[in-house]
């Protein structure tokens, strides 16, 4: 039998795929990119869905708070290959009823300032993780088998030691310690409600510990142009280095694959396990479909004549606006979806890139990002749903849709087949899945003797556009099956 021709495949070209692809491709090896869809980006892509002339929409991701954290893409330097990103002067804002809004800003003080008697709690809950936002963003986004070097100062120890206590405190029925006002439990409320888990959870103040350290530190930047701008940078690179990439590729099982020494999916891991099919033990494609579905998201593409009217000005300022209500509302909403009831008021995300790139903005017409969290697999359209819960803190909101596009969370796959049912964490997120994701093993990543390895979101850190279980994946493919120890060079001048 001829020796394989290539040295590995990855099946998908999201940020993890191509994270996987680059880390290999610069190592020296050869590597092929397969991907279903005839666009290439995954969740970091931004096209033109015919709304109106010049208007495209990022199709998942849009606000990047991870694009200048992730110690993968830092050391990539997006900045040093052109992507140009814009930090909102205010990260996020959790419009309340009544016309009153917590304010999340980029600078610390002003949003202490802006907390009342909170404010204090607030300096002190954020200030130290903000400061040392490198350790807390490697605790936070490791592999969960090793301890990062950057915990491992003093300063990092310390750190991670505050982030761990804070994630006890708001991941239980104590959450509303030490935040008094009704303000500032939402405002952090609507962070936690990103990992679309339990509430209160660990899961959830993990996720909102880390988001809203985040927003103090590097901000939430928006790319000009739209995400799509870092996956073509990750894609530039690829093939600087020899790497291929073909579009329009769907892999249903290993006979779709050309030969090669390692397959590295960044795929769902219930498609993982129908890809290899009998390749990996049984056991392994148990655990794999075990990791399941917890919530999921529905999409809404708006285009609007001018900024939404937001009744509170300072939420027309920010990158990313959380509805839902006061702190109970949320969670309440979270609870129903998890328990497979569409809320009658879910939780609704809203990004209008123009706030920070004017740039997005054609003849006066906007580009509006929405998605509500709904129960996977969930039919409903969300279209109304969205558009009345934008309506009840933008008065007039409907007078400035030009045009709308609903996708149910049944229907996301359509367009990323690794969404299942509108699961855009893939897979369940609870502390346990956060570690033992897929499996409860020490090499999540693995799947079997025969070179094949998970490197999408169903594996450590979880979810998020950073990179990071691609390339974590791509290390012990390097280690395991070419034996190459040491990591490559991600810079631009590698």
């Amino acid at each position: 039998m001829a020796s394989p021709s290539l040295d590995a495949v990855v099946v998908g070209s999201g940020p993890n795929g191509l994270a996987a692809a680059v880390t290999l491709a610069r190592a020296g090896l050869s590597v092929q990119v397969l991907e279903a869809e005839e666009t290439l980006g995954g969740g970091a892509r931004t096209l033109d869905l015919g709304l109106a002339p010049g208007i495209v929409h990022d199709i998942c991701s849009a606000v990047h708070p991870m694009a200048l954290a992730s110690p993968f893409l830092r050391e990539f330097d997006l900045a040093a290959r052109g992507v140009r990103t814009i930090v909102p002067e205010v990260s996020y804002a959790q419009p309340l009823p009544g016309g009153d809004a917590g304010i999340a800003w980029h600078d610390l003080e002003r949003t202490a300032e802006g907390l009342g008697p909170d404010g204090p709690s607030w300096r002190r809950m954020f200030e130290p993780l903000a400061r040392h936002a490198d350790a807390v963003t490697a605790l936070a986004l490791g592999d969960k088998r090793s301890i990062p070097p950057e915990v491992l100062s003093p300063a990092g120890l310390t750190a991670g030691a505050r982030f761990g206590l804070r994630v006890l405190q708001q991941g239980t029925r104590a959450w509303d310690s030490p935040l008094r006002t009704e303000r500032a439990r939402a405002l952090l409320t609507g962070v936690a409600a990103h990992g679309i888990s339990p509430l209160p959870s660990l899961a959830g103040a993990g996720v909102s510990l880390l988001l809203a350290s985040l927003a103090h530190a590097g901000g939430w930047p928006i790319p000009v142009g739209g995400s799509q701008a870092i996956a073509d940078a990750l894609l530039e690179d690829l093939r600087a280095h020899g790497g291929r990439v073909a579009a329009g590729r769907p892999v249903r099982s290993l006979a779709d694959l050309p030969p090669a020494r390692a397959v590295l999916l960044d795929t769902s891991a219930d498609d993982a396990a129908r890809i290899l099919g009998r390749s990996i033990p049984r056991r392994t494609a148990r655990g794999l479909r075990r990791l399941g579905h917890a919530g999921a998201a529905a999409k809404v593409d708006l285009v609007t004549r001018g900024p939404i009217p937001w009744a509170h000005a300072d939420v027309g300022r920010a990158g990313t606006v959380h509805l839902g209500g006061t702190r109970e509302q949320v969670a309440a909403a979270e609870n129903q979806v998890l328990a497979g009831r569409f809320p009658e008021h879910p939780v609704v995300l809203v990004s209008d890139p123009a706030v920070a790139d004017p740039s997005r903005e054609v003849g006066g017409l906007r580009p509006i990002w929405a998605y509500a969290h709904v129960p996977v697999g969930g039919m409903e359209d969300p279209t109304e749903a969205v558009i009345a819960q934008i309506e009840a803190s933008a008065p007039g909101f409907r007078d400035t849709i030009v045009a709308a596009r609903g996708i149910p969370a049944a229907r996301m796959g359509e367009h990323d087949r690794a969404i299942v049912g509108g699961d855009i964490a893939m897979g369940t997120i609870t502390m346990f899945r956060m570690i033992a994701r897929p499996r409860a093993v020490w090499d999540p990543y693995r799947l079997s003797d025969d070179g094949h390895f998970l490197c999408s979101s169903a594996t450590p850190p979880g979810p998020g556009v950073h990179g990071l279980n691609g390339h974590f994946a791509a290390r012990r493919v390097l280690r395991e099956r070419f034996g190459i120890r040491r990591a490559p060079d991600l810079g631009p001048g590698g």
